[in-house]
């Protein structure tokens, strides 16, 4: 696990480097937008599948996960008036930004045509249950709505990966991608966690 985002410590990765304040630097993009699809397979209660996810549905699913990521944290931007939500939103949209990006690449070097299933499609209902949602609270309430989600987004992916993409996931590159990104995940995770602490301490 890598250290507290106040820590000048790098966490170095195989294929990608983790800094101190939890941001990404990639090193290899697939398979960071891999670790993007992860994210959303346990979100709202999803844990459990009628039939394996197929690698075209996964890839799918990494630019739903990145689009939801990113269109939350622009929100947040706009309704937010506290420096370390700002701060926190800013990064996810950079990250997820550059996410995205690497999704085309993935999909070419893959030769895999995305392709939605019933998962990405509740996946874009239920963020537009949560945006709903977020719209009708302000100030500290929305905050701590925010940054609670993200914690159990990024929570979501570590069970999903475990569970079910990386024992289905047909691709060796993507599951070898899947394996790897565990730690970026839990990076994120921590900064989330560390920052809804600091939003319950100042409530």
């Amino acid at each position: 696990m890598c250290p507290k985002p106040e820590a000048a410590n790098v966490c170095s990765l195989k294929n990608f480097v983790i800094e101190g304040d939890g941001k990404l630097k990639t090193k290899r993009s697939f398979f960071v937008t891999v670790f993007t699809s992860a994210s959303l397979l346990l979100i709202g209660g999803l844990g459990a599948f009628a039939q394996a996810p197929s690698d075209p549905q996964i890839v799918e699913i990494v630019q739903t996960a990145n689009e939801i990521d990113i269109d939350v944290a622009k929100l947040a931007l706009k309704r937010t008036h506290n420096p370390q939500v700002r701060e926190f939103a800013n990064q996810m949209i950079s990250d997820h930004t550059n996410l995205k990006k690497s999704v085309s690449n993935l999909a070419k070097k893959l030769g895999v045509t995305p392709e939605q299933s019933s998962t990405s499609r509740e996946l874009q209902q239920q963020a537009a249950d949560e945006t709903k949602k977020l719209k009708n609270l302000q100030n500290k309430a929305f905050d701590k709505e925010y940054v609670a989600h993200e914690v159990a987004f990024h929570q979501a992916v570590i069970d999903a990966a475990t569970k079910t993409l990386i024992p289905d996931a047909k691709n060796a590159e993507l599951k070898s991608a899947l394996e790897g990104a565990a730690p970026l995940l839990q990076g994120h995770l921590q900064h989330a966690k560390q920052l809804e602490q600091s939003l319950q301490r100042g409530s």
